[in-house]
């Protein structure tokens, strides 16, 4: 499954198998904690006691165990962790298209709705439609909260582009159209989509009542588009 699988203007998700990268929303951020089994204590003596050897009995010379804390305490400071290593790699391996959108980048808003901006325009091939391409990413909500980046597990996203496989502002983004260039391999731009080009009134990585994504969130990508995979 893609990791922006698609998603239309009335929240209807559509997968697609050709995609080799799995969702990083559910993947990353929420990973499968393994449960942990803990054994009660046996042996141990009040603070101050002691206990006196003999023949058939060992000293305890091992410490009293601090409590442990809960599976599930464990497995919500491992998601906590993991988001913020997704942030800190972001911030490590992208940082110069973060600050080329802040400081230079002057998004340029098309017909549809969708923003742009080249910090590095591509000097090689553009996309066709329906073509196997590799591209690197950060993705962040409009308060700059980083919620996904490729970059953090050191690969590439590949997805077939104008097909659907990606949300829309994905596919209009890189291919171009409708008074936006087409990307070019090798260059960097930062995309800006409105709530009906992602991931519209679902939102995206929903569970427990919160979601990673929102519903109706604008969202910003700062996308590397490698070409051809």
């Amino acid at each position: 499954m893609s990791p922006f699988t698609a998603t239309t203007t009335t929240t209807t998700t559509t997968t697609s198998s050709s995609s080799s990268s799995s969702s990083p929303l559910l993947h990353l951020l929420l990973p499968n904690t393994p449960t942990l089994h803990l054994s009660p204590r046996h042996g141990t003596l009040p603070c101050g006691a002691h206990r006196t050897p003999t023949p058939s009995s060992t000293p305890n010379l091992k410490p009293n165990p601090t409590p442990s804390p809960s599976p599930l305490l464990l497995r919500r400071r491992e998601a906590a962790a993991a988001a913020a290593a997704a942030a800190a790699a972001a911030a490590l391996f992208f940082p110069h298209l973060a600050a080329a959108a802040a400081a230079e980048c002057e998004i340029t808003v098309a017909p549809s709705g969708l923003g742009f901006c080249d910090s590095v325009v591509g000097t090689g091939a553009g996309a066709a439609k329906g073509q196997l391409i590799k591209a690197h990413y950060v993705g962040r909500l409009e308060n700059g909260e980083v919620f996904d980046s490729s970059y953090g597990r050191g690969k590439p996203i590949t997805f077939r582009v104008g097909v659907g496989e990606v949300i829309k502002g994905w596919d209009q983004g890189i291919l171009g159209g409708e008074g936006i260039p087409p990307m070019l391999a090798g260059g960097k731009r930062t995309l800006k989509l409105p709530p009906e080009l992602a991931y519209g009134a679902r939102g995206a990585g929903c569970r427990g009542g919160s979601c990673i994504i929102p519903p109706d969130s604008t969202l910003l990508f700062d996308v590397e588009f490698l070409g051809k995979a």
